[in-house]
């Protein structure tokens, strides 16, 4: 859990951000830190960026833009220290190789900090499924539309593409690239459904199967996490074969001429996970009132796998679905947690 007074300095975010981890990027967090107090290259990159809002993740962009030249041979040296990379060097001493690092590319540097992160984590689709499985019983309708907001490069619009297994059902073609086992903690009961149509949006999407698209989404998965790469590998593998479409717009303006074309018979399912906390609050506003005037007239569907206070405080995200019928209040549940990358998902009860 990351937390920060509204009077915090840079360096104490980054602080904030480590705590007291021993990996890789924790020993960077807290070098970084201490060069920005110091006036050393860190300040140099961050200039101008000593407001930044709570969301904007500079240390994570930062920290990718670094794993970029790592992944295209700019920064050989660093290599040692990552272990997706097969480095198996002491990340205590990788701090001062990476300061040197930083010094060199200060210009290519500056220029990722106005990237933000994309994960596009593929065992977030794990919850995306637990959420189908309760709308789908709840309304009947089996014919699912998934529209995805937030969706960057729209790995979890393939969700019925990916093999899941828990210990008495699974769900999706069982030589699928993708392999999420126990995903799921808790009374799984699933229910046959279709997706006629996957759509997103989002105002930065991401090429899953272009070069530079892969570096991208491979650059904010954190290096030591190797059960992450093997996946996010997999779920690319996957997109290369199944293509599909991520119109670069804003959410609650793409939501309200999408969801005007769903034809009759069939569910739109909203989608979203972990976006809410990289949205203005006029954004979440729009959204909300978009979803509820149609929703006030047409059968409507939601999963969101987002943090429950709005922000990265919160200690796990929160599933819930929200299903509205015409003339009927909206049916809320909110159906448990997962982690921050999405499996384990633990159901309530």
């Amino acid at each position: 859990m990351v937390t920060w007074d509204q009077g915090a300095t840079l360096a104490d975010r980054f602080r904030a951000h480590a705590g007291t981890a021993q990996h890789l990027y924790g020993y960077a967090m807290r070098g970084m830190a201490d060069d920005w107090e110091a006036g050393g290259p860190v300040r140099a990159l961050l200039a101008g960026y000593e407001q930044a809002p709570r969301g904007s993740a500079l240390s994570l962009r930062l920290l990718a833009g670094v794993f970029r030249l790592v992944l295209t041979d700019r920064a050989p040296e660093l290599v040692r220290f990552y272990p997706c990379l097969g480095g198996l060097d002491e990340p205590a001493d990788a701090w001062p190789v990476m300061r040197a690092v930083l010094a060199e590319h200060l210009v290519e540097l500056r220029a990722a900090l106005e990237v933000p992160p994309q994960t596009n984590e593929i065992g977030r689709s794990a919850a995306l499924l637990a959420g189908l499985f309760d709308v789908v019983a709840a309304t009947g309708v089996r014919e699912v539309r998934l529209l995805e907001v937030g969706a960057s490069a729209g790995l979890n619009l393939l969700v019925d593409r990916v093999h899941f297994r828990g210990p008495e059902w699974s769900f999706g073609p069982a030589d699928s690239p993708v392999q999420l086992i126990d995903p799921i903690e808790g009374d799984v009961r699933p229910v046959p459904f279709s997706i006629s149509e996957r759509l997103g949006c989002d105002q930065h999407p991401i090429n899953p199967t272009s070069p530079a698209g892969r570096l991208l989404l491979t650059s904010f998965v954190w290096p030591f996490d190797l059960h992450r790469h093997q996946r996010l590998a997999a779920a690319l593998a996957l997109a290369a074969d199944h293509p599909v479409a991520v119109d670069r717009a804003d959410a609650a303006d793409w939501l309200a001429g999408r969801l005007t074309e769903s034809p009759a018979g069939v569910l739109p399912v909203i989608w979203q996970s972990i976006t809410q906390l990289y949205w203005p609050a006029e954004e979440v506003a729009a959204v909300e009132s978009v979803l509820s005037e149609y929703g006030a007239q047409h059968l409507l569907a939601r999963v969101s796998l987002e943090f429950g206070s709005g922000d990265e405080s919160s200690a796990r995200p929160e599933l819930t679905t929200t299903v509205w019928r015409r003339r009927v209040p909206p049916r809320r549940r909110r159906l448990g947690t997962a982690h921050d990358h999405g499996v384990p998902v633990r159901l309530n009860g």
